[in-house]
């Protein structure tokens, strides 16, 4: 198979979907440009070509069981919504669930960044478990930003492109608006939290307005004990 990505539009769109369909994260244009960096031929392929080819390669796969999607840390093919109900039956284990906690500290992050620790507290009214931070963390949605220039210098916490790309998103514009978040309520692989959007199906958690949303309600212990944090 003699493909000629950089001279033939229909060979470069073979190899990004190879690339796509084989790499464990997103990619961004500039790695998937770095395929080509030494092809020889007079045509650089510039951004704009990867995306026409992106744009074409995704109009292909429109109404297949895969769809081929951009994110903030790249493009990606992922397993369309529709499709979960039959794939969640391959699965033998359930995934971690997350507290109430949790979940409202990653929503006030989400929609009040950048916030230290004391907002927080301050919106939920309760003080914050150093593990509830440190769990966002390790999951990759939250990341320190800075420091509040007042005394003390307490860290600035806001999400990360991890946690848009895990949402299925570009842009924090692109988060839904918080009463809507309420109605998200499909299990979903690809989005956000497929425990999440479980937790919301299984108990009809309705929306709360202000800053502070009742994503789910407060799990018990899972199949792998882990231990809630409040």
């Amino acid at each position: 198979m003699n493909l000629q990505p950089s001279d033939n539009p229909d060979d470069l769109k073979v190899v990004l979907e190879a690339a796509l369909l084989a790499a464990v994260e997103p990619l961004t244009l500039a790695e998937l440009r770095r395929m080509f960096e030494h092809e020889a031929s007079d045509q650089a392929l510039s951004n704009d070509v990867l995306r026409r080819a992106l744009d074409e390669l995704r109009a292909q796969w429109h109404g297949r069981g895969v769809e081929l999607i951009q994110v903030a840390d790249g493009w990606r093919f992922q397993t369309r919504a529709e499709m979960q109900p039959w794939l969640s039956r391959l699965k033998n284990e359930k995934p971690p669930r997350y507290s109430r906690a949790v979940l409202e500290t990653l929503a006030i992050i989400a929609y009040r960044q950048p916030v230290t620790r004391g907002d927080i507290e301050d919106i939920r009214g309760v003080s914050v478990n150093p593990n509830i931070i440190k769990t966002l963390e390790e999951r990759g949605w939250i990341e320190a930003i800075g420091h509040r220039d007042v005394p003390g210098r307490p860290v600035l916490f806001g999400t990360t492109g991890h946690f848009l790309s895990d949402l299925g998103l570009r842009t924090l514009s692109e988060l839904p608006p918080l009463e809507e978040l309420g109605n998200l309520v499909t299990p979903d692989e690809t989005a956000l939290i497929p425990e999440l959007r479980e937790e919301l199906a299984d108990n009809d958690v309705p929306p709360t307005f202000g800053a502070v949303i009742e994503t789910a309600r407060a799990s018990t212990a899972s199949d792998s004990a882990v231990t809630e944090i409040s």
